[in-house]
């Protein structure tokens, strides 16, 4: 009765909302920005690659690390899923774009992987050994089946979202929730492997077991922080204001801090275990970004991305405010790129600092690229799940008021 009574058009993006200038505005800049990178591209090749993987990694953390907070919700439920979850459905269906877009990558896996070297192999035991698993071939292949996974989970949970809202009942309740169950389980798996052919195999020699869930753990932080900084433009907006209430941020601002905590977690255990193991093979990726000005650029993550976030989310009143906590949440996805950066250039230039202006204008690039396309995936769908059964009760009385 109380889903009869609800106008999904009111659950839609309205249209004088901001997001619609922010669409135009990340279209146009990131349009400029990608003829910047292209003549980039043609007069430096070397560094275009080198900017544009930081960049795509940073884009790629948005859209699916929204897949992976997406799935665990179905795992664990809670309201503050709720809140989240059409926004976290269109952030993962940016995924296809993400495919082609990490198409520039297989063209310059020569620039970026020495393993791609058929001399390396040749006068390098290591690689050698290693070349079985890190081969061109291979390396594409294994792209294709990451993509073709992380697609089609996005895709079975927007299908069954809607499904749910059509009225699918509890039959579409338990597929989201193996959906959610299983899907976490391939996102972890295939996001390692992701990140050691991707990233950890620019330094061939070097290896972290523990490498692939610094990037996972990553990737969600990433992707709440925007969702937080989308969300909170809602709060206060009927019909929103009921359900995006202080009690739904201050739910998000506990998770945010949750994550923050856990990639602090990851981060610092392996360094812990590398730097107490001392072994010549494994702290020279450790030494190489402590050196030369990185030093700076560490000592800044530790204090951006984990001290003061950790200090300010203690606070109860900043996770109730959605603009404070909004604030917070820009101020870590800045700092998720240097977290990025600081993972990745150092491969290239150890010991020695280094920034180009191809870092920024791919960044502009993509990021606005993707923000255009994000938000055209909001419109066209309603921004609650009005057939989650979490949301039932308070959408009924919304309704009845």
């Amino acid at each position: 009765m109380a889903k009869a009574k609800l106008d999904r058009s009111a659950f839609m993006l309205p249209a004088g909302h901001h997001l619609h200038s922010v669409q135009r505005i990340a279209l146009i800049v990131g349009i400029v920005a990608a003829g910047l990178t292209a003549f980039g591209a043609m007069s430096n090749p070397v560094q275009f690659f080198r900017s544009y993987l930081v960049a795509y990694l940073y884009c790629l953390a948005l859209g699916l690390g929204s897949l992976g907070i997406l799935l665990l919700h179905h795992v664990v439920g809670g309201r503050w899923g709720s809140i989240l979850r059409k926004f976290l459905e269109a952030g993962s269906r940016t995924l296809p774009m993400l495919a082609l877009a990490f198409v520039p990558l297989l063209f310059g896996m020569h620039e970026l992987y020495e393993w791609s070297h058929a001399d390396a192999v040749a006068h390098d035991p290591v690689i050698a050994h290693k070349s079985l698993y890190l081969n061109s071939t291979f390396f594409t292949v294994r792209a294709a089946v990451y993509f073709l996974v992380w697609i089609t989970l996005a895709t079975l949970a927007s299908r069954w979202s809607a499904a749910q809202e059509e009225g699918g009942g509890p039959a579409v309740n338990k597929r989201l929730e193996f959906l959610g169950r299983g899907g976490t389980i391939l996102y972890a798996g295939t996001m390692t492997f992701a990140a050691i052919d991707w990233v950890m195999s620019i330094d061939v020699h070097w290896f972290s077991h523990i490498y692939g869930l610094i990037f996972v753990a990553g990737q969600v932080l990433t992707a709440m922080a925007f969702m937080v900084v989308v969300a909170s433009s809602f709060a206060g907006r009927a019909p929103f204001e009921r359900i995006m209430c202080a009690d739904r941020f201050h739910d998000l601002g506990k998770l945010m801090l949750a994550f923050i905590m856990v990639w602090a977690y990851f981060a610092l255990s392996q360094y812990l275990i590398i730097w107490s193991g001392n072994l010549p093979e494994e702290t020279p990726w450790y030494i190489s970004r402590l050196s030369g000005g990185w030093e700076h650029f560490g000592s800044a993550l530790i204090i951006f991305h984990f001290v003061l976030p950790f200090v300010v989310l203690l606070s109860r009143d900043v996770k109730r405010n959605p603009r404070s906590l909004a604030l917070v949440a820009c101020a870590l996805l800045v700092f998720r790129y240097m977290d990025l950066y600081w993972l990745v250039v150092p491969s290239f230039s150890p010991g020695v600092f280094t920034l180009h202006w191809l870092d920024f204008s791919a960044m502009a690039a993509l990021g606005g690229l993707w923000i255009a396309l994000f938000v055209q995936q909001i419109k066209g769908h309603t921004l609650l799940p009005l057939g989650d059964p979490m949301l039932a009760p308070e959408l009924a009385e919304g309704a009845e008021s």
